[in-house]
């Protein structure tokens, strides 16, 4: 496979690593590039899991950065319905064509993102939904919110690879601050991937192919990772939150087409 790779695509597959790396760090969401890219070269099973590795280490790269930023109690709270979603995309999956599960999810992120940008709209000081607290700490979100966005989340991980755009509505609609939206998630992703390591092994889709094409390719999300740490730590919140939605918005266009 690797000695397939003709230069121009390896040097797209190092643009997309770097981007992992970036995703981790600073700007959730933008590896849906990185995702299509993978499938434009390599075969769909091989990308899966070369992709799934470099995300393992852009995760080590994000827990490690934001360490001390991690919301436990929202983690803690979502755990519940996000194994129910994956328990229950894991039947879906079982009984619904690809194509057509990819063009539903792409749907619901879009209207998901019409509810976060409605659940945001300006509104009185200390209203209900607000996930934050007036000194600019974060406050754990409703009960519901954490179940609608855990369990839509887990499914969409599980049948398309699409929960990073969930999960990032979700610390968005909660109005996390950046590094702690970057540090929760960055503990929510690392525990589901490390999650579906074992399953992509037992598919076949992790292979001895796959792990020295991502070896090739770790520094460039190394790189990555440090320039996003670099850009998390100079960007404005109200930026990374429409960079966010536009993200996930390209994120759904790309499950659509």
């Amino acid at each position: 496979m690797l000695a397939d790779v003709a230069p121009a695509a390896w040097a797209l597959l190092a643009v997309a690593a770097v981007l992992v790396g970036v995703s981790k760090t600073a700007l959730p969401g933008v590896n849906t590039l990185s995702i299509a890219a993978f499938a434009a070269v390599l075969p769909a099973r091989e990308s899966t899991g070369a992709l799934l590795i470099l995300l393992l280490v852009g995760d080590a790269f994000a827990m490690w950065s934001y360490r001390r930023h991690a919301h436990w109690p929202t983690l803690l709270r979502l755990a519940p319905s996000v194994l129910a979603g994956l328990a229950l995309g894991a039947v879906f999956l079982a009984l619904a064509d690809d194509a057509w599960v990819r063009r539903v999810i792409g749907v619901l992120l879009v209207m998901l993102v019409g509810f976060t940008l409605w659940q945001r709209r300006p509104r009185r000081r200390g209203a209900a939904g607000d996930g934050t607290d007036p000194g600019g700490g974060v406050r754990t979100a409703s009960r519901l919110s954490s179940t609608g966005y855990g369990s839509l989340g887990g499914f969409t991980t599980m049948v398309a690879n699409a929960g990073g755009p969930v999960m990032s509505m979700y610390f968005l609609s909660a109005r996390f601050p950046v590094h702690a939206f970057l540090g929760t998630a960055a503990w929510f992703f690392a525990t589901l991937n490390l999650l579906k390591l074992p399953v992509s092994i037992g598919l076949g889709l992790v292979s001895a192919h796959t792990l020295v094409l991502d070896l090739v390719l770790v520094p460039a999300v190394i790189i990555g990772a440090l320039a996003g740490r670099w850009l998390a730590d100079r960007i404005r919140q109200q930026v990374f939150d429409r960079a966010i939605v536009v993200l996930t918005l390209l994120g759904a266009v790309y499950l659509l087409l």
